[in-house]
């Protein structure tokens, strides 16, 4: 029965999230010259601050790490869910503190007034970790939208990421942003450099999200060599990367 559950789940998912893509109506304009990419990070293990955040910097870059702060300090048996210290020394770093809810459950198991209490919550706990003004971008948790949700997000947020694979060109919708994912096995991972090449082709916004950066990497996560080899590759290519709200800015969003 559970296996059943979340085949269910990840249907329902899938379907709200397509509605959404087809039928949104408040789409913005994405024009650019310069091939933007943004790495982002989801749950944020602490590996993500140990490994993500000192491979970007090391090329010059920073990321978006979406935090939920329910889940902070957890130990799980494959991973370490970043604390608030953590968050404040990515802060220090330059890197950007987006919102992840606090729960982290699907927004669509809330309703509209739970999910505000939820929201407040978490930007309650990023106040206290240094994050003010209160974070601008939202990743939705297990990348799963949901229509009733919107007016909420859309007044709280410039923008909220789900999933996708795909670059962002074009109309857009700011409150459902598509992203690829970086995971394993480590041969896919270091293939997505192929999406790289497709937004310096044809440029647009090309939004990475990943979970941890390990040595032995969780199924939803990459190795810090592999994830070195993209970072890289983007740079080299002439890429501008760029935390989400600084491309927004760039953009004129």
């Amino acid at each position: 029965m559970p296996e059943i559950a979340r085949k269910i789940d990840g249907l329902v998912d899938r379907l709200a999230n397509r509605v959404i893509w087809r039928f949104a109506r408040q789409r913005r304009s994405l024009a650019t010259e310069t091939p933007l990419v943004s790495f982002t990070f989801d749950d944020v293990p602490d590996s993500a601050l140990d490994h993500g955040a000192t491979i970007l910097e090391r090329h010059g870059a920073r990321g978006t790490f979406y935090i939920a702060g329910g889940l902070a300090g957890q130990v799980e048996p494959d991973r370490t869910l970043i604390s608030p210290a953590g968050c404040g020394e990515l802060l220090a770093r330059g890197h950007e503190i987006g919102c992840h809810t606090f729960s982290h459950r699907r927004i669509r198991d809330m309703s509209v007034a739970a999910l505000s209490r939820d929201l407040d919550r978490n930007a309650d706990y990023l106040q206290n970790v240094g994050v003010t003004p209160a974070a601008a971008n939202f990743a939705f948790p297990y990348n799963a939208a949901w229509p009733l949700a919107r007016t909420e997000l859309r007044r709280r947020y410039r923008t909220c990421r789900g999933g996708g694979e795909a670059i962002n060109r074009g109309p857009v919708d700011p409150l459902m942003l598509k992203a690829v994912e970086i995971r394993q096995p480590e041969q896919h991972a270091r293939a997505l450099t192929r999406w790289i090449d497709d937004v310096v082709e044809r440029p647009g916004w090309l939004v990475f999200f990943t979970h941890d950066i390990a040595p032995s990497p969780t199924p939803y996560g990459c190795s810090p060599e592999a994830f070195d080899h993209l970072v890289r590759y983007a740079v080299d290519k002439g890429c501008q990367v760029l935390p989400v709200d600084r491309v927004l800015n760039r953009i004129n969003w």
